[in-house]
């Protein structure tokens, strides 16, 4: 396999302890030394069927585990394996693609083109007292871990955050729909600690987020311009009374 990529290949019947002996031993490497996973899945004409108990170590293992996976590709023929991945792939937090037998080589050379960083970065401004978050790339799971270990750490010694500036071209959405709860679980955990929030961003459905954000969250919303994150920054830092000042 290319570097960074891992391969398993299911073959006959799969049981408990080729889950044991496998795919538990990559996941606890991995975990060890701090690192995400890229695997290719194969299931080709060898193989027949999982036990019930391989059935139930596979459900143990994505409960546990599957956050340490940066792309999953399966690579097999097989109508209700390729079916039921389609349908349940968007439910992973990591990317998921299924590929054709003869489309072994597509399926590597997609593990290696995902991005080893997320699209999401962040900043924290301590002077402002402001999280900078700026977005090029479908939001992950592991973007909202990032930042709230980055917001929890300045709340356990600040009762607020002053505010966070969202700075994106366009909003590019969420990679998969637990990506999409972990933002919410991101909100409803933190709005009632930071005092403003700002859209730094120039597409029409960023005009529309502040009047929708007003219903959900308890920190004041205002959008800026793109080009404009240094006054973003400048009025999510501000304190209460330049705001009151500012608004009339």
């Amino acid at each position: 396999m290319p570097a960074g990529i891992a391969a398993v290949k299911a073959i006959g019947t799969v049981s408990k302890k080729d889950y044991e002996t496998v795919i538990e031993p990559l996941i606890n490497d991995a975990r060890a030394e701090g690192r995400r996973l890229k695997i290719l899945c194969e299931f080709g004409p060898d193989f027949r069927s999982f036990t019930p108990a391989a059935g139930w170590e596979d459900l143990k293992v994505g409960m546990h585990s599957l956050r340490l996976f940066e792309g999953c590709a399966l690579v097999s023929d097989i109508g209700w394996i390729r079916r039921s991945t389609s349908l349940t792939s968007f439910l992973m937090p990591c990317p998921v693609r299924v590929f054709g037998m003869e489309e072994r080589a597509a399926a590597l050379d997609w593990l290696a083109s995902l991005p080893e960083a997320p699209g999401v970065s962040h900043r924290l401004l301590h002077g402002p007292q402001v999280l900078v978050i700026e977005v090029e790339e479908p939001l992950r799971t592991q973007d909202f871990d990032a930042l709230a270990l980055t917001a929890d750490s300045w709340l356990e010694t600040h009762t607020e955050l002053a505010g966070v500036v969202v700075h994106a071209r366009a909003f590019p959405g969420w990679e998969n729909v637990g990506s999409m709860l972990r933002h919410v679980r991101f909100v409803r955990d933190h709005h009632r600690k930071v005092r403003k929030v700002a859209l730094a961003a120039d597409s029409k459905l960023a005009g529309l987020v502040p009047h929708i954000a007003k219903h959900f969250i308890q920190a004041e919303v205002r959008r800026f311009g793109y080009d404009e994150l240094d006054v973003a920054v400048a009025w999510a830092g501000s304190p209460a009374h330049e705001q009151a000042a500012d608004t009339g």
